[in-house]
């Protein structure tokens, strides 16, 4: 008899009957191991936490105070007053809130006293759409959710109103419907540090004329007040740190053409008519005054164009080669690229530091032949890395070939969702989810003789993680009961795998279980990784579906960096991102 004709004959006995929640055979196993009689005390306890979880500075205290935390959430149960463990007691700790796979007391725990160019930065790509880059609305609610998300740079694409007598945020040359700018900086101003203290960068692409820069300059100004930070008109020499940067807001651009005049003079003969070299026809930014939060305009190319050139989009200025000197005053930033081409753009002055910006193709084109070049320009510079034109659909690309090369600013659209962006989420869930996480040491520093890292460059296993996926629970309160098959319970799989560089990236499978809503899988999988400070551990949960596409059942990408060894409660996230909240797995990590 068929899977199928089974179901329907049994669809009406076994519909939605949910499995008794039972600790595995090796959660038993070790419940034996560490408790007496049937019993777990604090002592007991304390040795699983230091043997098991390998949490070596556990204490008695510690130990007793997570019994009763466990112990809170079984209010039927009364043991000895609630001071000892049962095995349904211990599986409820293992299984609960309480023992994630990252620590939670770590918060914000790298040092945030380095330059900016020392941090992968949580960035946004045109942070106002509320869907695809064509025909949505812009909106501030994208923006808000995306600061409430940790996002630390926005993008906003600033154009002249239908009078040119105010400022609109939009997708210039499409179908998006418009929002005020000023709308948007006053809900940036509102929830900017709401999920983070360390500065935020708004970054600006600017098609404006002088008027309605000043006009631009005067509502940053009043909107950010002593909240705006600005060194002045010249390049810094160094960025400033996240630490000395909090509660504050950044500006960057590429120099207006009024700063350039001189340089120009020199390089006029590559166009003796205009004064103009082919790297001021590329678009360009302005500054914003005195404040603590960061904007940057954006020196982006056109990202409807199918090809990305290396010219950037031409700003409107109306000729003019004079620029609102308050806009001026705003750029804490710079960004450009100077003329000669890529190698150009890479070289590294040490007297001062800029922004440059790729797109996706780009970036891949150019780590081809200069890839360790790119990994010595980001180490005092900042590389923002955004998505090709053709992703009309609001996808994004694989943010670890931006990451693995130093690039501090990998611009995604946070309003779509896939595998791309799970990763982004999942890197940035380090460092307590401030935005801001340092880069490993091998992207900031030189060797003897200074070399800098290859990202192409074969390396020796550095370490192996193990993961040992248990089981799952939390679909049956959280879905519908039909939501996965009509008549029977699901049959799940998991995926476990790497993101991170090429030879440590890999997804691996479980068996597919049928007919169990709690589904314990006990299957062991090992991952040999060569960059490990680099590495996400990926984890997806499908139903397994003979006739369509398989239905998604839950997914969460993990720092393997901040990973705690020990059997842990992972719990999982819908496709947007959102946790679920009853979802999760129950998985063993550790180091070889």
């Amino acid at each position: 008899m068929s899977k199928q004709t089974y179901r329907v004959c049994f669809c009406f006995q076994r519909r939605f009957k949910l499995a008794v929640k039972e600790a595995p055979p090796e959660i038993k196993a070790l419940f034996d191991q560490y408790s007496e009689n049937g019993i777990m005390t604090a002592d007991h306890f304390q040795r699983f936490l230091t043997e098991v979880q390998k949490e070596e500075n556990a204490t008695k205290e510690e130990a007793q105070a997570l019994i009763e935390q466990s112990l809170a959430e079984l209010k039927h149960l009364n043991i000895f007053h609630r001071k000892v463990l049962d095995l349904e007691a211990f599986f409820k700790y293992l299984f609960g809130d309480i023992n994630p796979p990252n620590s939670p007391s770590l918060g914000v725990h790298h040092d945030m006293n380095a330059p900016l160019s020392h941090y992968f930065i949580y960035t946004g790509h045109n942070s106002y759409l509320t869907g695809n880059q064509l025909s949505s609305d812009c909106s501030d609610v994208p923006i808000i959710q995306a600061l409430h998300r940790g996002v630390r740079v926005i993008e906003l694409d600033i154009w002249p109103n239908s009078n040119k007598d105010d400022v609109e945020v939009l997708h210039g040359g499409t179908l998006t419907t418009p929002v005020q700018l000023i709308k948007c900086l006053k809900s940036i101003k509102e929830h900017a540090f709401v999920a983070s203290e360390y500065p935020v960068v708004i970054t600006l692409e600017d098609h404006l004329t002088p008027d309605l820069q000043t006009k631009v300059a005067k509502m940053v100004t009043e909107t950010f007040g002593e909240v705006l930070f600005s060194p002045g008109s010249e390049c810094l020499k160094e960025f400033p740190s996240p630490a000395s940067l909090k509660k504050r807001i950044i500006i960057s651009t590429k120099p207006p053409q009024e700063y350039r005049e001189a340089k120009d003079a020199l390089q006029s003969e590559s166009d003796p008519k205009s004064g103009k070299t082919p790297a001021d026809e590329e678009a360009w930014g302005k500054e914003v005054p005195d404040a603590k939060v960061a904007i940057a305009v954006d020196d982006k190319h056109n990202e409807l164009d199918e090809e990305d050139s290396n010219e950037e989009e031409d700003v409107d200025n109306g000729g003019s080669k004079s620029v609102a000197p308050e806009y001026k005053r705003l750029i804490a930033i710079h960004a450009g690229k100077p003329k000669g081409g890529l190698v150009e753009c890479l070289k590294v002055d040490p007297n001062k530091v800029r922004r440059l910006s790729l797109s996706e193709q780009q970036l891949e084109k150019a780590i081809v032949t200069y890839g360790k070049e790119i990994v010595r320009f980001t180490q005092r510079n900042i590389l923002r890395v955004y998505p090709k034109g053709i992703r009309v659909d609001s996808s994004n690309y694989n943010p670890m070939i931006g990451w693995s090369h130093g690039a501090q600013m990998v611009a995604f659209n946070m309003q779509g969702y896939g595998r791309s962006l799970w990763l982004m989420q999942g890197m940035f869930r380090a460092n307590g989810r401030c935005g801001y996480v340092k880069k490993p040491d091998f992207l900031l520093k030189s060797g003897p003789h200074n070399e800098v890292f290859d990202p192409k460059c074969d390396l020796p296993v550095k370490q192996t993680l193990k993961v040992k996926v248990y089981m799952g629970e939390g679909w049956y309160y959280d879905f519908k009961h039909t939501h996965f098959d009509a008549y029977s319970p699901p049959d799940f799989y998991a995926r476990v795998g790497i993101a991170g560089v090429a030879a440590d990236s890999v997804m691996k499978k479980t068996k597919t279980l049928e007919d169990d809503w709690i589904p314990a899988w006990n299957e062991e999988f090992e991952f040999p990784l060569t960059v490990p400070e680099l590495a996400v551990l990926r984890i997806e949960v499908h139903e397994y579906d003979m006739s369509e596409k398989d239905d998604f059942g839950g997914q969460t990408c993990l720092p393997v960096s901040e990973l705690r060894r020990g059997i842990r409660a992972v719990p999982l996230h819908s496709q947007k991102g959102e946790k679920y909240k009853s979802v999760k797995l129950l998985m063993h990590f550790d180091f070889v």
